[in-house]
């Protein structure tokens, strides 16, 4: 069973200006896939459509045909490669959503988190507090 996820749309209204109607800003969508239904999380790819982003959405724009998963990464690459900012929805379990964060702090990317999970106040590390981290460092 997962944790609640809160949503977090007041940052992504705050932080980022609304692409011109003549062009889409290009964003890749971080978030968990093994496990889950494409339709998941397609009312976040649509609300940022709506806001003029043209969205890579792994579980419909990534081949998942791969029983390594070796391709999946090296076009997540890609994608998040060509992205102006990288959104995320984090559910506190899928590892590829990390590899993905990885690789887009890696490449210096505007990290935005959409939905993490709520763990409270926990004292240390952990991958929620780094998160949100990356977004008010960017």
């Amino acid at each position: 069973m997962t944790e609640p996820i809160h949503l977090n749309w007041q940052a992504v209204n705050d932080s980022l200006a609304k692409p011109a109607s003549d062009t889409k800003n290009r964003a890749f969508l971080i978030c968990p896939v093994k496990d889950h239904n494409f339709e998941d999380w397609m009312t976040v790819v649509q609300t940022l459509e709506g806001l003029g982003w043209g969205v890579h959405y792994p579980p419909l724009d990534t081949n998942q045909d791969d029983p390594v998963g070796l391709h999946i990464c090296q076009e997540n690459f890609a994608a998040i490669s060509r992205a102006d900012v990288v959104f995320i929805i984090w559910d506190g379990i899928s590892k590829g959503c990390l590899f993905d964060l990885g690789m887009a702090f890696a490449l210096g990317k505007r990290i935005i988190w959409i939905a993490l999970p709520d763990w409270g106040e926990i004292e240390g590390k952990n991958w929620e507090k780094v998160i949100r981290a990356m977004q008010e460092e960017r």
